[in-house]
């Protein structure tokens, strides 16, 4: 099993769980997060440190949510690893909460 970052997550950025991730599994778009899932080692110590509450294990991912697994797996082929914790996006808080938020999400990987 593995964990998956939604949808809660994008324009907003926040990488407090990057901080606390033993083994380097996330990697990094322009608005985004991901997890690889044949790194992450099913610790869970991401997901209390998530402010938009955007990380779950696989199997409590909400279906609403389902196509996330896939694209998880599908951006870290092209995305950077992210190690360090960085600021969140700068429109974060106003981000934070908003629902249905799909169409603004950015494949693209993260500047610089």
């Amino acid at each position: 099993m593995t964990y998956v970052v939604a949808e809660p997550c994008i324009k907003c950025k926040y990488t407090d769980c990057v901080d606390v991730c033993p083994v380097d599994c996330f990697y990094e778009g322009e608005n985004f997060l991901v997890i690889h899932p044949d790194e992450c080692i099913d610790c869970g110590a991401c997901v209390p440190e998530c402010p938009t509450e955007a990380i779950f294990s696989e199997d409590d991912l909400p279906e609403k949510w389902a196509e996330y697994k896939e694209l998880n797996a599908k951006l870290v082929e092209s995305w950077p690893v992210i190690d360090k914790k960085k600021e969140p996006l700068p429109e974060a808080e106003e981000w934070k909460g908003v629902e249905k938020k799909r169409q603004h999400l950015s494949e693209k990987p993260a500047a610089g």
